[in-house]
């Protein structure tokens, strides 16, 4: 009998839990959608996450207090499109119910970047250990400003695509910028001041990440046909260098977000494979474009600065490799940070320098004003004259400036292939380089080395010309 009473009370248990339960499933937003987040202004964005299976949800956006509807599948499953009005900072909320509504709150639209990369994007406005900010501490006392905000991926190494990522939205100011990615900050204070619309940054980078493990399985056999992929967790060798794994742990589960664009910064653990990096990096940019189904956004990346590697191949190779990327790769643009003044630390302080100038590029290419000056000077043309080797540059207006230093980081060869240190002389957009060593020049180099810093600037913008050289052997 008491055997009985007790199953009969656990049944009742049971059941009265049972009836206090909803009838319907919480609705399940992915984290990248949450409060304080950033919409990508005038466009048609989408939103996704889980509710009941196989039933109605409904999405109603307080700008318009339009409602849009979508079906569940079996798993619950369910994605649409809304349309977003012009940006402003009137904060929204966006609502989502499949009978038991969860509402988003302080919701901007503006404009939104995907910050991506290895160390030099992951580096915080706070600084690593021992490496600060140049300027951080300033920057971070001024930086309370709600038109700023920024959704940090957190880490995760992962041999499948993963459906969702852990973060949340975190609004500009000295109480949570010290942890904004510091090149991804100084991004957006300018598009921020100069367009005086919010930014929204997702910031997702690894330390010394190698591209490949920011890649698709089918983008990266197209380059390396027998490229081992871990099939499991547990094949993972490296968790920030295996392919695919950072794809499917930190691009996947944001991929599909509104955007305008992204910003990169990675390419010093790929140093000594300049020729591949440049393939690798073309099908990775395809590869999330189309993954995307945002068009050909823009793509805009830094060049690798000097430093001392103690080694392996010299990185001038990887930084030649680097700006093929704006002629083979549609939409992109670079960085060039030879002045960056780090030779003995891999994470230059200048972070202000990377930021400013990767928006240089934006607010040209994509918001455009072109008429600034945006993009250090490429070699136009070889020609010799005697014993003078001339460069011309691709720079027009007042031209390039030494700013009255010597310039000592040119060489010079003949067709033996013998480089000698030369003296190098600029006028206008053209530089002048001499070796007596050299009767008939062939090849020029400069800054062609792990450390040297720029020693040529374009009067205009005050940018560095790249190391260079002319030849291909």
């Amino acid at each position: 009998m008491k055997i009985f009473t007790k199953q009969f009370s656990l049944l009742l248990l049971l059941f009265l839990t049972a009836s206090m339960l909803p009838l319907h499933a919480d609705i399940k937003m992915p984290s990248i959608f949450g409060d304080n987040m950033v919409l990508q202004q005038q466009s048609e964005v989408a939103l996704w996450g889980w509710a009941k299976p196989n039933g109605s949800v409904r999405v109603t956006t307080s700008w318009d207090k339009k409602s849009y509807s979508a079906k569940s599948d079996g798993q619950g499953y369910w994605r649409l499109k809304v349309k977003t009005p012009a940006a402003s900072y009137t904060p929204y909320t966006v609502t989502i119910s499949d009978g038991k509504p969860v509402t988003l709150s302080n919701i901007l639209i503006g404009e939104v970047w995907v910050c991506s990369g290895q160390s030099n994007m992951e580096m915080p406005m706070k600084g690593f250990m021992d490496q600060p900010i140049e300027g951080g501490p300033e920057a971070i006392a001024a930086s309370r400003n709600p038109g700023i905000r920024c959704f940090t991926v957190k880490k995760a190494s992962k041999s499948a695509p993963q459906e969702d990522c852990s973060g949340t939205w975190e609004i500009a100011g000295p109480e949570t910028t010290p942890n904004f990615t510091a090149t991804g900050y100084f991004f957006a204070r300018m598009l921020n001041q100069t367009l005086d619309i919010p930014i929204g940054l997702i910031h997702t980078s690894w330390g010394g990440s190698r591209i490949e493990a920011w890649m698709t399985p089918s983008s990266i056999k197209s380059v390396i046909p027998d490229v081992e992929i871990p099939a499991t967790d547990k094949d993972i060798k490296s968790q920030n260098g295996s392919p695919t794994v950072l794809y499917n742990g930190m691009i996947h589960p944001i991929a599909g977000y509104g955007i305008r664009g992204a910003i990169w910064y990675q390419g010093e653990s790929n140093r000594d494979e300049p020729e591949r990096y440049v393939e690798l990096f073309d099908k990775m940019v395809r590869e999330w474009r189309n993954i995307w189904e945002a068009g050909e956004f823009p793509f805009y990346y830094c060049q690798i600065a000097p430093f001392n590697y103690g080694g392996g191949l010299n990185s001038a190779y990887i930084r030649e490799a680097q700006a093929k990327g704006m002629k083979t790769t549609p939409n992109t643009g670079m960085a060039v940070l030879m002045d960056s003044d780090s030779p003995l630390c891999i994470h230059p302080p200048k972070k202000k320098l990377a930021g400013e100038r990767l928006a240089f590029w934006a607010l040209a290419k994509t918001y455009g004003m072109e008429r600034m000056h945006y993009r250090s000077p490429e070699v136009k043309s070889l020609t010799v004259e005697g014993r003078v080797a001339i460069i011309t540059m691709d720079v027009t207006g007042p031209g390039l400036t030494t700013n009255g230093k010597e310039v000592q980081q040119f060489q010079i060869a003949g067709e033996d292939k013998r480089f000698f240190p030369a003296k190098a002389a600029v006028s206008g957009n053209q530089i002048f380089v001499f070796s007596p060593n050299v009767k008939k020049p062939a090849a020029v180099r400069y800054c062609f080395n792990d450390t040297a810093a720029a020693e040529i600037f374009t009067v205009e913008g005050n940018l560095p010309v790249s190391s260079f050289r002319t030849d291909n052997w």
